[in-house]
Parts: C-alpha cells; sequence; structure tokens
C-alpha cells in the first residue's frame, strides 16, 4: 500500500471519527433535561443570602512589590504561601501577618507555587520551565537566601500550576505550556508519568491548571488553552480518562468539588462551570450577562466545604461568591470595603473553611473571615 493510500485511508478514519463524536455529543446534549439550578428550584430551595458582616477583609498581607501571581495555605491553616512577579515566595502567618519566610526565586518569572501537605517545604514554576522546591527547615546563604533543596528538570515549557498529592510530601503534579503534566518523585528528581504530549488523547494547547481528587489522590484533571478539560488516571498515562467540553476559551483554573465526584472550572470565556466526572456532562454554568465592553475572565475558584459556595475571581476586580445549587451570586468582594484596586489573579480557601485568600496584580493579599455559622456553608 502506497503512502498517499494510507493518507487517504488515516483522513478517512478521522472523519468517522470525528461524526461519530459529534454524533455521541448531541445524544447526550438530549438526555440533559436540565441543570443543577433547575432542579434546586423545583424543589423549592431557597439561595443563601450574605449579611455586612457575614465576610469581612480582616487581614491585608503586604510585603510584595510585584503583582501577585499564586497562592496556597497549609493544611493547618495558620500559614500562606504566595508568588509574585516580584521574583520571590513568600510564607506568611495568617493569624499574625507576619513573614516567617521570604524566599528569592532562581527566576523571577514564578508562576505558582504550593505548600507541601507537611507543611515543611514549598513548590514553584514559570518561566523557566523548572518546578524549585524549598525545605522550609534548610539553613539560609551567607546571603539570608533559602537554598533550593530539589530542581525537577524535564519540561520543555512554562510550568504554570503545580499541586502535592495529598498526603505525601515525596509527590507532585505539574502543568506546562509544552502541553503535558507530569507526575514527580520529588525524593529522585525524577518524573514517574508524563500525561499528554505524544499521546493523542493529551491535550492540543498549553495546560494552565490541575487539581488532585482529595477523595482519590490517582484522579486528577487539567485545564487547558484547547478549551477542555481532562480527567487523568496516575495509573494510565497513556491515555486520558475523559474530556470535558463546553468552554469556549482557554480553562484557567480547575477546582475539585469536596465530595471529588465534581469539579469546577473557569475560564476566559468569563464563565465557571461544573461537571461531573462519572457521567461527563456538565451539570451548570455560572455567569453573569455582561454589555458591549469585554467580557472578564475567569482567573481563579475555590468551593467553600459543603460545595454550597463557589469562589471566584475575575480580571476585573471582582470576586464573587456564587450559589452553586441556584446559580446565583450572593456576594461579590469587589464591593465591599478593603477590597482589591487590581485583577484577582488567585484565591483559596484555609483548611477548615474559616477563612478566604485573594491575590491581586496590586501586589496584596486579602485575608477574609467568614463570621459565626457561615464556617460550615
Amino acid at each position: 500500500m502506497s503512502v498517499a493510500e494510507l493518507k487517504e485511508r488515516h483522513m478517512a478514519a478521522t472523519q468517522t471519527l470525528n461524526a461519530l463524536t459529534h454524533k455521541l455529543k448531541q445524544k447526550r446534549l438530549l438526555l440533559l433535561d436540565t441543570d443543577l439550578s433547575g432542579y434546586a428550584r423545583s424543589q423549592g430551595k431557597s439561595p443563601v443570602t450574605f449579611g455586612p458582616t457575614d465576610l469581612v477583609c480582616c487581614r491585608t498581607l503586604q510585603g510584595h512589590t510585584g503583582k501577585v501571581y499564586s497562592l496556597d495555605w497549609t493544611s493547618e491553616k495558620n500559614r500562606i504561601v504566595s508568588a509574585s512577579q516580584d521574583g520571590r515566595l513568600i510564607v506568611w502567618n495568617a493569624l499574625t501577618s507576619q513573614k516567617t519566610h521570604a524566599i528569592k526565586l532562581p527566576c523571577a518569572w514564578v508562576m505558582t507555587c504550593a505548600f507541601s501537605p507537611g507543611g515543611q517545604s514549598v513548590a514553584c514554576g514559570g518561566l523557566d520551565s523548572v518546578c524549585s522546591i524549598f525545605s522550609l527547615n534548610s539553613p539560609s546563604d551567607k546571603d539570608g537566601n533559602l537554598p533550593v533543596s530539589r530542581m525537577l528538570n524535564g519540561h520543555k515549557g512554562y510550568v504554570s500550576s503545580c499541586q502535592y498529592v495529598p498526603d505525601e510530601d515525596t509527590h507532585l503534579i505539574t502543568a506546562s505550556g509544552d502541553q503535558t503534566c507530569v507526575l514527580w518523585d520529588i525524593t529522585t528528581g525524577l518524573r514517574t508519568s508524563v500525561f499528554g504530549g505524544e499521546f493523542q488523547s493529551g491535550h492540543t494547547g498549553d495546560v494552565l491548571s490541575v487539581s488532585i481528587n482529595g477523595s482519590n489522590s490517582r484522579m486528577f484533571v487539567s485545564g487547558s488553552c484547547d478549551s477542555t478539560v481532562r480527567l487523568w488516571d496516575t495509573r494510565v498515562a497513556s491515555r486520558a480518562v475523559r474530556t470535558f467540553h463546553g468552554h469556549e476559551g482557554d480553562v484557567n483554573t480547575v477546582r475539585f468539588f469536596p465530595d471529588g465526584h465534581r469539579f469546577g472550572t473557569g475560564s476566559d470565556d468569563g464563565t465557571c462551570r461544573l461537571f461531573d466526572i462519572r457521567t461527563g456532562h456538565q451539570l451548570q454554568e455560572y455567569s453573569r450577562p455582561h454589555g458591549d465592553n469585554e467580557v472578564p475572565h475567569v482567573t481563579s475558584i475555590a468551593f467553600s466545604i459543603s460545595g454550597r459556595l463557589l469562589f471566584a475571581g475575575y480580571t476585573n476586580g471582582d470576586c464573587y461568591v456564587w450559589d452553586t445549587l441556584l446559580a446565583k451570586v450572593v456576594l461579590d468582594l469587589g464591593s465591599l470595603q478593603n477590597s482589591h484596586d487590581g485583577r484577582i489573579s488567585c484565591l483559596g480557601l484555609s483548611g477548615d473553611g474559616s477563612a478566604l485568600c485573594t491575590g491581586s496584580w496590586d501586589t496584596s493579599l486579602k485575608i477574609w473571615a467568614f463570621g459565626g455559622h457561615r464556617a460550615v456553608i
């Protein structure tokens, strides 16, 4: 068989596959007779209500001299690590606002940071295509800087996101502009598995975010510039378990729902969405109508402990609190006193759900405390 005939057969097979994929998508849409908010309304659910003192800014963390790009809480809730364009990681005591570490980075163009589950190490990555690990217990060098304890080399593009595997200080997953995700063994510095890349089921654009399932750490999702989210099983790196469609722009952020059966997304198309990993269906879209002006992009999301609230940061400085059941905005932190002056670039909830931290291009971080009963929502 000639090369031309092989190419012709390949093109025909690709067209058939695309046609079947489209037909399957249409069949799935026909099965969806309602969404989450429609069902909740039919059950008589009422939206969450917020009073003026239910969520207040109780701390402003100042110390960075550049745009804040990423933050993460420790599991014991009292410390935060933040990464900034000033080329530093700062570890904060969230209760006192004091800085416990200010780490000068090998590459100033940092994009992501994460605490280890035990809280003794922090990881970061950026445009140098390397994920750097710092042990907070290491002695400082003669210049007062904390040395890098491990450099994870292997990506061929910038490192956009990193997250430690829950309850494991020795493994983490990174996402990269090289269209792959990598599971690393930090002890050896070697790649355990590569997800995507040469595999056809991988992403076809830069991977921007990852989230590991807290209920099953073998499963994680990745969001990409190809407008899709993919579900992966760390035991089977050769193919994605499932691909989720729906967004019409870059998927900037993904986050698992507390029960591990669903996950949320945020995109350049200005929407957040909720997907079910078991059915592959979109359960809900969270969006507000906008005028003729440019639609603000969603940069970061987080769920409350119960999953009833979805926090979403936007490029225009808004930070909406969505009622996930009824798809209604119940509060905009951007309208409250002491709110940020610039783009909300990152946010995260403390381990016990009692506080929210937001980071911004205005170079500051803010801690928002829940009043009374709000801690259990």
